[in-house]
C-alpha cells in the first residue's frame, strides 16, 4: 500500500493559513481513508474487527458520511438534513447494516462522495475561523468543527490501517 511518491494524491503546496491547512489536512485524511479501502471487495469491507464489535471498513464509510452530514450539512450550512443511517432507533445502524452486498457498497460510496463534495462546497464560504454557529442549542466556533473533522478521521484512518493489514497484510503510509 506504500505510495510512490510521485504518484501520492497527498501533499502539495503547504498553505500558511490557519483555515487552508485545517482543511488540507482533512483533505488528505480522507484520500488516506480512501486508499486504505481501495481494492477490497463487499466481503473484505464488510469484514467485522473483533466479536462483539461491529467495526468494519464499509461501518467506518458509512459512519464518517453521517459525520459530514452532521458537521457541515447540519451544522456549519444549517440545514435541516437527516443523517442517512444513524438514527433514535439505531445509532450503530452505520456499522450495524455494513454487510457484504455490492449494492450496500456502491450505495456507502456514493453517499460519501456526495458529502465530501458538499463539504468542499460549503468549504469555500468559511472565511472566518472566529465565527460561531448556533447547533442544537450550543454555539459552535468553526474552527473547532474543522479541528474536530480532523481529529475525527485522524482516528478513523488509524483503525481504518489495523482493519486493512487483518485483511489482506497490507500497510501504508
Amino acid at each position: 500500500m506504500w505510495v510512490d511518491p510521485s504518484d501520492d494524491p497527498r501533499g502539495g503546496e503547504p498553505t500558511t493559513d490557519e483555515r487552508g491547512c485545517l482543511l488540507d489536512y482533512l483533505r488528505n485524511y480522507r484520500l488516506t481513508f480512501e486508499m486504505k479501502l481501495d481494492g477490497l471487495d463487499a466481503e473484505q469491507l464488510a469484514r467485522r474487527s473483533v466479536p462483539p464489535s461491529t467495526l468494519s471498513l464499509l461501518g467506518l464509510l458509512r459512519h464518517l458520511a453521517d459525520v459530514e452530514v452532521s458537521w457541515f450539512r447540519q451544522c456549519l450550512a444549517g440545514e435541516d438534513t437527516a443523517r442517512r443511517y444513524r438514527t433514535e432507533a439505531d445509532r450503530d445502524a452505520d456499522f450495524n447494516g455494513a454487510v457484504a452486498d455490492d449494492a450496500v457498497v456502491a450505495e456507502a460510496w456514493e453517499y460519501w462522495r456526495a458529502e465530501v463534495a458538499n463539504t468542499e462546497r460549503v468549504s469555500e464560504g468559511l472565511s472566518d475561523m472566529d465565527a460561531y454557529v448556533e447547533w442544537r442549542g450550543e454555539q459552535i466556533q468553526v474552527r473547532d468543527v474543522l479541528v474536530h473533522m480532523v481529529e475525527e478521521y485522524a482516528r478513523h484512518v488509524g483503525h481504518a490501517d489495523l482493519l486493512r493489514e487483518c485483511i489482506d497484510g497490507r500497510t501504508g503510509q
